[in-house]
């Protein structure tokens, strides 16, 4: 039986569940939302959904799940302009790189009888918009779902089903406990990368031309920091203390390493970069080549 999946924001992640549902020959009505005039025509062109809207009181008619693809600091406000329109029964999830926070936000002005299931689909890429968008993006990836207090078993269920519909491989986490291990695998490594792109920078005011020798291991290092600038403002913001953390931890392995060059002590740096060197290679490859973490 067919049901309503409402996509609300049709980027790169929106887009992309747009287009897997409908190559996957899913059950599902897709209903598209986006502000701008020209990705709904272009969503609607490449069949990624049945009808696209502007506006939320469109939007949320007869829906059965509702999916908000915005970045994290949107998704309260796009859930509270949704809120009125929704019927008991919906379910709400989102795609957001944090949690704690944002669960709580949802819950607060969601009616009754409206479940709100934390989701975390982790793929992407550094480029945005509906252009970006492929119906492989979630393929073998990992998903993390973070059921608050309103999420009920059947609404996490059917939000599970959603994702492992796609190809995803679907986990539950805590929303605090999810900040916590993301801000260290993926927010971290973003810091770094932005951190690192500007200290070339500024390195090459002093050495006309010095980004022109990049090779592949700078560009493939700082891939990620060609990420949408807003999106990882409002991770880094919604997750703060988290991420203060572990950009302290990193300050502090950093600091280490300082030293030891400092020291011109060769043996403790060979030592911390066979540490590393072993940790590195004892995590697993992706599931597949494209996989992209965001």
């Amino acid at each position: 039986m067919s049901r309503t999946l409402v996509i609300v924001g049709l980027g790169l992640m929106g887009g992309s569940l747009a287009r897997a549902v409908k190559e996957a020959g899913l059950p599902w009505r897709v209903r598209g939302v986006a502000r701008d005039p020209a990705t709904r025509a272009a969503a609607l062109a490449a069949g990624a959904v049945d009808e696209a809207v502007a506006g939320p009181a469109e939007a949320a008619g007869g829906a059965d799940l509702v999916v908000l693809a915005l970045p994290v600091l949107a998704v309260p406000t796009a859930a509270r302009e949704l809120a009125p329109h929704l019927a008991p029964g919906t379910v709400v999830t989102d795609v957001g790189s944090t949690k704690a926070a944002l669960v709580r936000a949802v819950e607060s002005v969601l009616p009754p009888g409206v479940p709100f299931v934390g989701g975390h689909p982790i793929a992407g890429t550094e480029e945005s918009g509906f252009t970006a968008s492929f119906a492989g993006l979630y393929r073998g990836a990992r998903c993390l779902l973070t059921p608050g207090a309103t999420a009920t078993p059947a609404a996490t269920a059917l939000v599970r089903e959603l994702w492992e519909s796609v190809g995803m491989r679907v986990e539950e986490l805590d929303p605090a406990a999810h900040d916590r291990i993301l801000a260290v695998i993926s927010h971290l490594p973003h810091v770094v990368a932005y951190a690192l792109v500007n200290a070339a920078a500024a390195a090459e005011r002093d050495v006309p031309g010095l980004l022109s020798y990049t090779g592949g291991g700078f560009r493939d290092f700082t891939r990620i920091a060609a990420s949408h600038p807003a999106m990882w403002r409002d991770i880094c913001l919604d997750n703060r203390e988290e991420v203060l953390a572990a950009v302290d931890l990193f300050l502090a392995e950093a600091g280490r390493l300082r030293a030891l060059i400092a020291a011109a002590d060769g043996a403790g740096l060979e030592a911390a970069f066979t540490a590393a060197r072993v940790v590195r290679r004892s995590l697993a490859p992706p599931p597949r080549a494209a996989e992209r973490e965001r």
